[in-house]
């Protein structure tokens, strides 16, 4: 409910979000995601899964910026985790840089055109980075950070400045693990929220 409120929003679809609108099956996942869905299956209102049902699996363009849940090249599924893939992704969007999750690790891959390198650079919480041709970058995870920090990561994008602040909160984590052993969910998920993995 809180994000289909938030104005002007571009949402797209992501793996887990295809699996529990009933658009790929089950059994696709290991047992610990797979209980994970079944669960939402039973708790997610009818208005939500319509609204999750109506976001767009593919990729989208807003201004300078392709928008994708794993990568542009394949948007449900491939993870962008090292330089090799993020050089096949490079040729897979038109625009200064593209925007990705999915790996829940704050990132930024960068493609110096001059010397056609790709590197890799880790963000620090509140460094300002400017955007510049060419770029793949990762907010990380609010819900299941996977850099071994377990505070939510996500970052700001300044459209205007043409800027990018990776961003880091601490939440009170004892509650969530307690409320997702409450629901009968696998309790490694409630570790590795602790544990930022």
């Amino acid at each position: 409910e809180e994000v289909r409120e938030i104005p002007n929003l571009v949402c797209l679809m992501g793996n887990h979000d295809v699996a529990v609108t009933g658009r790929m099956p089950l059994d696709t996942f290991n047992g610990e995601a797979r209980r994970s869905l079944m669960h939402h299956e039973k708790v997610l209102s009818a208005s939500n899964m319509d609204f999750m049902r109506s976001l767009p699996s593919k990729s989208k363009v807003r201004g300078n910026a392709t928008i994708a849940h794993g990568s542009p090249r394949d948007p449900l599924w491939e993870y962008i985790l090292n330089t090799l893939t993020a050089r096949l992704n490079f040729d897979h969007f038109e625009t200064p840089w593209c925007f990705v999750g999915h790996s829940h690790i704050q990132s930024v891959f960068v493609k110096d055109e001059s010397t056609d390198r790709v590197t890799v650079e880790q963000t620090k919480p509140d460094q300002t980075i400017e955007l510049r041709p060419k770029l793949i970058l990762n907010p990380g995870s609010v819900g299941q950070p996977r850099d071994r920090d377990p505070r939510a990561a996500y970052a700001i994008y300044d459209t205007e400045a043409r800027t990018w602040t990776p961003k880091r909160v601490m939440y009170n984590i004892p509650e969530v693990q307690e409320r997702i052993r409450a629901a009968g969910l696998p309790e490694k998920h409630a570790v590795r929220i602790g544990e930022g993995w």
